[in-house]
């Protein structure tokens, strides 16, 4: 079979620009080593300009013109957006199905025609959910049950049929290449920013994420600050890897200046290191190097990957409860902090030092249950080599009038601090809200609010900042 892939995210020969891109690589790779012919579409940038092969029958074709650096890619010429619908028809026209990685390809009437996949991999930026609004086509494969009810929520609200055009396959990990590893090549690679670095001297604590405030470097830095000066912990140094091409993006090299001023300003210039990004052959090595790794941030992640590899390599993770990573693992497996809780997350890290405490024997058992690579990447291959083309979906939307309110899945209930929300990244105590919730699980109407003491448009305020959803 001729599998056409997209990728709006620019596709590099050894480095993957997140965990999107590393499962796209392993999805299409799975695929020529069945001896399909896939052929990879992506984004061109000014050092990615020739194709290149990831396998014998996997060719990557760096030709789209969408804007560059990330974000917007939208924000490019008409002529551009007309190039890159044609690469797409002509390309689609030697094609049997059309796999779309992300769902940022914002021209359903292209494809059609067409036996298509969309695979849905974040929650969050704008390109991905104009593309599940905009979805027209056979499946709709989501990482992670969290995701699928965010689909439900929002797009499936106006779509009957999309939800039974839903598949959820939960990203997995190669425990053949995520485990223990002894460092080698990583030394060398961390030596090209500090060549006096040497593992042994130090309590290394991992944030490997993209420069996004909300990725959660500035809560590593407070988690460090309380090590140091609280725990006593003087030799704990943060590695953090710098981005791809970091000085050729003004908006990531401002994320850079900041952060070091911030380092300096807390007085941990010698305990923080940025060293160059980590290739993906690396990536256990540098897993394996850790004391623990920190995922403490607030972005809205389908599937986090980093806490999982984190600890397949043996290397504890404390991760916020936020998005799919409330539920993925159980707090008993992985630890867990409410987010921004970082004195929590302090003393989990102290208490990870004290110990010395690696992955435990049950975690790495719920790893390979329930992240198993061969599952995912079978129903990769069953969904993309048996989809249709499908009819558009018909346009439904109902009044509020007729509907019932209750807490979305963006809606996390924290114990101590509200209701905290994904999307605004805080907490709201408001007893109100939570009595009408507690008294009518299944959803309340306007009626029944109003009935409990609470006015249509305290409801109507709720519903328009995200706190409630409606249905029929």
């Amino acid at each position: 079979m001729r599998i056409l892939m997209f990728s709006i995210t620019p596709l590099f020969p050894d480095f993957d620009m997140g965990g999107a891109q590393k499962h796209l690589r392993r999805i299409a790779l799975h695929m020529a080593e069945s001896g399909h012919t896939v052929t990879l579409i992506c984004t061109r940038r000014d050092d990615t300009r020739a194709s290149f092969r990831w396998h014998p029958n996997a060719e990557v074709l760096p030709i789209l013109r969408f804007k560059q650096p990330f974000p917007a890619p939208y924000d490019t010429g008409a002529h551009n957006l007309a190039s890159i619908i044609q690469d797409v028809s002509e390309h689609l026209g030697r094609a049997d199905v059309f796999y779309m990685h992300d769902g940022e390809f914002l021209f359903p009437f292209v494809y059609q025609h067409k036996p298509t996949v969309i695979g849905l991999r974040d929650n969050v930026y704008p390109e991905t959910m104009q593309g599940m609004f905009h979805f027209s086509a056979d499946r709709l494969i989501v990482v992670s049950e969290y995701t699928r009810q965010l689909v439900l929520c929002t797009a499936g609200r106006f779509y009957p049929e999309l939800p039974d055009r839903v598949r959820v396959i939960g990203n997995s990990f190669e425990l053949a290449h995520y485990k223990p590893t002894a460092p080698g090549r990583i030394l060398d690679l961390i030596r090209q920013s500090d060549p006096s670095f040497d593992p042994a001297r130090h309590t290394l604590l991992l944030h490997p994420h993209r420069p996004e405030p909300s990725k959660g470097l500035a809560e590593s830095l407070a988690v460090l600050e309380r090590l140091v000066h609280r725990y006593g912990c003087n030799n704990a140094r943060l590695l953090v890897p710098r981005w791809l091409n970091a000085d050729g993006d003004p908006g990531v090299r401002a994320f850079y200046e900041q952060a070091e001023s911030e380092i300096a300003a807390r007085g941990l210039t010698e305990h923080v290191l940025f060293h160059p990004w980590v290739p993906v052959d690396l990536v256990p090595e540098y897993y394996s190097l850790g004391a623990m790794t920190l995922a403490l941030g607030h972005f809205v992640e389908s599937f986090g990957n980093v806490s999982y590899e984190s600890l397949a390599c043996g290397t504890p993770a404390i991760r916020s409860r936020v998005s799919s990573d409330r539920d993925l693992l159980p707090d008993t497996l992985i630890d867990k902090v409410d987010y921004s809780d970082n004195d929590g997350a302090a003393a989990i890290a102290a208490d990870i030092v004290r110990t010395g405490r690696r992955t435990s024997d049950n975690t790495l058992a719920a790893l390979r249950d329930r992240f198993d690579v061969r599952r995912q990447l079978d129903a990769y291959a069953d969904t993309i080599t048996g989809a249709r083309a499908a009819f558009a979906l018909a346009f439904r939307a109902l009044p509020l009038e007729d509907a019932q309110f209750r807490l979305p899945v963006w809606c996390y209930r924290s114990p101590t601090r509200g209701v905290y929300h994904d999307f605004r990244a805080d907490y709201r105590r408001d007893p109100a809200l939570l009595d009408l919730v507690d008294r009518h699980p299944m959803g309340f109407t306007f009626a029944q609010a109003q009935a409990a003491g609470t006015a249509r448009d305290q409801v109507e305020g709720w519903y328009h900042d995200g706190y409630l959803v409606p249905s029929a």
